[in-house]
């Protein structure tokens, strides 16, 4: 079965936002806001966070600002996708997991007001304190990898270096 690139990267899209409102709908019903499960001590927590910021909080108050940046991040993908190995499953897959990470967290601005979090990384310290890594969703990790993939296959293109690199295609 054929696909063309655009239904491609729609359909990972969709899988993406699927899967992050899913869980998002699991962590809201059976945890609730500022509620935490300890999965593995002194490391893993699936805890429920609103966030009205971006990545690590950054402009933290700021919820309709960024819904109305992710609305234009989403434009942008799909204006530009041709300049992002779009001619290529892994550029199609790519850009599918940037766009739809982007409207797990898009769907949660405006639905709840802010971006639901349930992943929490950290480590316990001797005295008891906690140094924990930002609390994040599926929508961030679809995000992170899909950006990770496109810098991956830029690093890998001959375009980039101008030489004969083999292109890394999925």
């Amino acid at each position: 079965m054929s696909s063309s690139p655009t239904k491609r990267m729609l359909l990972v899209a969709l899988v993406v936002l699927f899967s992050d409102q899913i869980t998002k709908i699991l962590i809201l019903t059976f945890l609730g806001y500022g509620h935490e499960w300890s999965v593995v001590d002194g490391f893993l927590r699936i805890v429920c966070w609103g966030n009205t910021g971006a990545a690590w909080s950054m402009f933290y108050g700021n919820n309709k600002f960024l819904a109305g940046l992710a609305f234009f991040a989403l434009i942008a993908i799909y204006l530009n996708r041709k300049h992002f190995d779009f001619h290529t499953a892994g550029g199609q897959i790519a850009l599918g997991l940037m766009s739809g990470g982007i409207l797990g967290n898009l769907v949660d601005r405006i639905h709840e007001g802010h971006v639901v979090d349930f992943i929490y990384f950290y480590l316990r310290q001797r005295g008891g304190d906690e140094l924990g890594f930002p609390a994040f969703n599926l929508a961030d990790v679809a995000i992170c990898t899909g950006v990770g993939l496109v810098f991956l296959f830029a690093w890998h293109s001959d375009r980039v270096f101008g030489s004969e690199s083999p292109r890394l295609e999925i």
